[in-house]
């Protein structure tokens, strides 16, 4: 089952949770989570919305000052018509991080209804030693590894 547009919104909902003027904004960052929401974190902490919201202007998702945090891979698969789910990976200060978020649009009816919200996420940290491999493998033939 597919809705680009859906799979769009999930996409640009995630990818504004990246950047660190909404993760600065509470209302702006409580705007895209959803009453529900939950987190278990690459740190294996388990998050609630609240909590998230509490902590978020605090977790810069890169290293200050460093370079920002890089996505790849993001896809996404329309699960059900209010449902979207979203994979990809993040590296930032030489960590490599693999993502899973659900998204779902607000059936309530109310302000806001029809807005697509982060109901789950998680992040599982990829070993160094896999995403030194990983990286091996992209490298082009001829090229010297980094």
């Amino acid at each position: 089952m597919t809705d680009a547009s859906g799979v769009e919104a999930a996409i640009a909902g995630e990818l504004r949770l990246l950047d660190p003027a909404v993760r600065a904004s509470p209302a702006e960052a409580a705007r895209l989570l959803d009453p529900e929401f939950t987190e278990v974190g690459a740190s294996g902490r388990r998050w609630t919305r609240e909590a998230m919201l509490g902590a978020l202007p605090d977790l810069a998702p890169a290293p200050a000052g460093g370079p920002p945090v890089e996505v790849s891979g993001m896809t996404g698969v329309q699960l059900a018509p209010d449902l979207v789910h979203l994979t990809y990976e993040t590296a930032a200060g030489g960590r490599r991080v693999r993502r899973s978020s659900l998204w779902r649009r607000d059936p309530s009816g109310g302000a806001g209804s029809g807005a697509w919200r982060l109901y789950y996420h998680q992040g599982t940290p990829v070993p160094e030693d896999i995403a030194q491999r990983a990286g091996r493998a992209r490298t082009p033939p001829g090229v010297p590894p980094r």
